[in-house]
């Protein structure tokens, strides 16, 4: 009889708190909501709703897996010192993926047809015009590194021929109308993150025994975090 491997997989990197069940690489219960301020509320909620609907307990989890950044600091606080908390108790491994990376798979996955010269960049935003970023090619490989990047009509102007840039996330949804009338350059709106995502980036990692150091491990933050004033009113 084959053992059935649960991995808990966590995203709070954008304003999505969304949790998943993997069972052997596949998403077998999904809770997630779209809404500002969710994480510190509602994820350990939505951890115990997900574990009821795949009816498994928290000793018949074989990991738990992280969307480990870049995005928000807060999320990714929050997300990542809850997912510690549950390895420790435990005893199981911590497992990190590269929230852009899952981001790439989930988008794939949802469409039909894919141009194979597509180069793939998802975006996280990070307020004004600047967002977290990076490329992948239709194989997912990364062909520009993770950067924060300002945007503007520019951007992209090294595409040509048969390349063509599609832009989509949280970041890419206010430049919506910026690349109108540019060929090379498509823009997907409405594309939310979900734990979903990653349930076989986090399965072959654990497979691969690539775990994180529950103690030391630390978000992939990009950018130090930049405490403001509120405004006097």
């Amino acid at each position: 009889m084959i053992e059935n491997t649960y991995i808990l997989q966590i995203e709070t990197a954008t304003p999505v708190c969304s949790v998943a069940i993997g069972k052997n690489g596949e998403t077998i219960a999904k809770v997630e909501a779209d809404a500002a301020n969710l994480h510190a509320s509602h994820l350990t909620l939505f951890i115990e709703q997900a574990l009821d609907t795949a009816a498994i307990a928290r000793n018949d989890l074989a990991a738990v897996a992280i969307s480990m950044g870049p995005g928000s600091y807060t999320g990714l606080r929050i997300g990542v010192s809850t997912a510690k908390g549950l390895c420790y108790a435990l005893d199981i491994p911590l497992l990190a993926v590269n929230t852009l990376e899952a981001m790439v798979y989930g988008f794939v996955s949802q469409k039909a047809v894919v141009n194979e010269t597509s180069i793939f960049v998802p975006m996280i935003d990070a307020r004004r015009m600047e967002v977290y970023m990076a490329q992948y090619n239709r194989q997912m490989q990364c062909v520009a590194e993770t950067a924060a990047r300002i945007i503007d009509e520019y951007s992209f102007s090294e595409g040509s021929g048969s390349k063509a840039y599609v832009l989509f996330g949280s970041g890419a949804d206010k430049f919506e109308t910026l690349f109108d009338g540019h060929d090379t350059v498509q823009v997907e709106t409405g594309f939310r993150n979900s734990a979903s995502f990653f349930d076989k980036l986090a399965f072959q990692k654990f497979q691969q025994g690539i775990f994180e150091d529950v103690v030391y491990f630390e978000p992939y933050y990009l950018k130090d975090f930049i405490a403001t004033t509120p405004k006097k009113r």
